[in-house]
This record gives structure tokens, sequence and C-alpha cells, in this order.
């Protein structure tokens, strides 16, 4: 399956890497990203085949900038798992853009040099790819796609990343979730436009294609967004998306159904291995958000039931995606 899966574990409740090793192999999910480099997960899945994304946590960001750390962290986190298991890509903070933290902001790009830097000193460059996770929150305007815009004060950021990306070859990731649109103002957002059901969709009055759903909207505003600042030879990257199937009171559209519906026609798009309007040869690249419901996030009720399964390993809602979860197995000082 071409899908990938975010792999979080905010979460008391979860089972081992071991039996989420199985059963995503017997789901046949070829994709994996993760928010940390946990050592648990990266040795059950060595030999699988299965690519990873690792990730270096915000916290740890600006440590990063200093040449020595970003290869001892490398050297521990990633060396010692190649080739046996495939990890592809770093992403260097989550979101970065999203908070108030200037100093961060500032030293996302010194550190992803310098991780680069020591990617190409152990001599991985070409099989490990260096990048950052943004939040839509990066868009200054969206619509028409055609009009993206990166918000006025993320540009002299943006700026020099989109450089970097482009000279490391390197992609562009966007966690995107027309869920947020609609939950904010279900009266004007056709459903049917976010979930991908038919409809007559909406014309992009500049470049007269025609969008029938709102993530490819998004994602092709990201394009003019980056082409604006002078790059068309970056590809974009769905690193988050997804549909809760529970939420608060206040949280339109937060159900199973709807979230059945969201997964289950991305899930066709993706197998007809489709392109956006503005990139139709270039079949979208999605990471859908989340293997399981996370009982420790934060936040609104939706924040803990993003999953496709529950702990357990029963689906949350039938997409057809069935994953075998062995039984658990108990032996002293191992971790299972």
């Amino acid at each position: 399956m071409s899908v990938g899966i975010n792999y979080g574990q905010i979460a008391d409740n979860l089972p081992s890497p071991a039996r989420v090793s199985w059963m995503l192999r017997s789901m046949q999910v070829s994709k994996v990203k993760l928010y940390d480099a946990d050592p648990y997960v990266l040795s059950a899945f060595l030999d699988t085949g299965v690519e990873f994304v690792v990730g270096i946590g915000n916290e740890n960001v600006s440590a990063m900038m200093d040449p020595a750390a970003a290869q001892a962290w490398i050297q521990r986190h990633v060396q010692p798992y190649l080739p046996g298991t495939r990890i592809t890509c770093i992403t260097v903070g989550n979101e970065v853009f999203k908070g108030n933290d200037t100093e961060l902001k500032a030293n996302l790009l010194p550190a992803m040099q310098s991780v680069y830097q020591a990617v190409t000193a152990l001599g991985l460059q070409g099989r490990v790819n260096v990048t950052t996770a943004h939040s839509l929150d990066i868009m200054g305007s969206s619509f028409p796609p055609s009009a993206g815009a990166f918000r006025p004060d993320v540009v002299p950021y943006m700026q020099p990343i989109l450089s970097f990306l482009s000279m490391a070859r390197s992609p562009f990731l966007i966690n995107c979730y027309p869920y947020f649109a609609y939950k904010a103002d279900p009266n004007n957002v056709p459903l049917e436009y976010v979930l991908f059901q038919p409809n007559a969709g909406v014309t992009d009055t500049n470049t007269k294609l025609n969008y029938d759903n709102m993530l490819y909207a998004q994602v092709d505003s990201v394009y003019a967004a980056i082409q604006a600042l002078g790059h068309t030879d970056i590809d974009v990257k769905i690193s988050e998306t997804g549909w809760p199937s529970r939420g608060d009171p206040d949280e339109a559209g937060a159900t199973p159904e709807y979230a059945g519906t969201y997964i289950g026609n991305l899930l066709q798009r993706i197998e007809m291995k489709q392109g956006t309007p503005l990139r139709p040869s270039v079949p979208i690249d999605v990471y859908v958000f989340a293997l399981f419901n996370e009982n420790l996030k934060p936040g609104p009720a939706s924040e803990r039931n993003y999953g496709l399964f529950y702990p357990d390993g029963t689906p949350v809602y039938n997409v057809g995606l069935r994953g075998y979860l062995p039984p658990m197995e108990y032996s002293e000082g191992t971790r299972k």
C-alpha cells in the first residue's frame, strides 16, 4: 500500500513496537512516520522493507545547530539501524512557525543545515533526506490556490529554507487538515468538498483548474506559494492529514462516519496515483494521521481520536484496512 501512516505514541495503552510491526506488515503499509527516533520501533522494523521518517523534536532543534551534536544524534539514532531499517528522511522540528518562539524559528534553518552536513559527512546523502514539517498555518492566503502565499512574517524564514530544500533535493512537508476548515465554519464549507464526495467543485479563476476537494486545493496553494518565492523544483508531500472520529460537543463533524468517508476516499485517490490539478503527473504522497487513538494527547477530545485503530488493534471505522495484531508475549526483562 502506497500510503504512509503517522505512528504517534502519546499514550499509555499502546501495543509494543514488535506487535505493531506485525500489524503494519499484515496491512502491507510501506511507509511510517515517527515524531522521534524510538530505538524500540526502529529495531522492531529491521529487515521489513518499511520506509521510515524519523523526527528531531522542537525541544532539540536548537541543540542541532552544533555540528558535533548533529553528527552524534545521527550516529546514535540513524546510522546503527541502516541499512536494515530503511530510514529515508529526518524531520528537524514540527510546525515550528505555528508557535511564538522566535529563537526556535531563527534556529530552524541552521539546525537543518547542520543535520544535513552530518548526513553528508557520514556518506548518507541521497539516501536520507533532511527537511521539516509545516502546519498550514504558514499560509497567509490559500484561495484561489494559484494565489497561495506564505504569511508575510514567515517569508524571511521560508525563502532560505526553500533554497536549502532545493539544494538538498528534499521535499517540502505540509500538515493539511480540511477537517479544521469544516469545524471552523460547518455552515459554509460544503461537506462533500472536504470528504472527496461528488460535488461541482471550485474553479480557480486564474488557472481555470477545477478542484473537487479541499485537500488538493490546499496542496496546490502551497505549490503556488513556493513558486512565488522562485522555486519550481521542490516536491510537496502531505506529512499529516486525517479526520477525528470523536470530538467535544462544539467540534462539528467529528464522527466515525465522516472520518471513515474522508480516509476511505483519500485511500482510493492514493491508490489511483492521482496528482493535484496543478501537478497532475505527480502522485500525491500522503502520511495519514494517525495509526492509533492516543489517550494522553492534550487539547480538545478530537486530538485523542484521530486513530485508524484502537490500541487493541480493532478498527475505529471500516475502510478496508485490517491488520493482525499478534497476542502479547510476556518475557522477563524484555519489551515485546
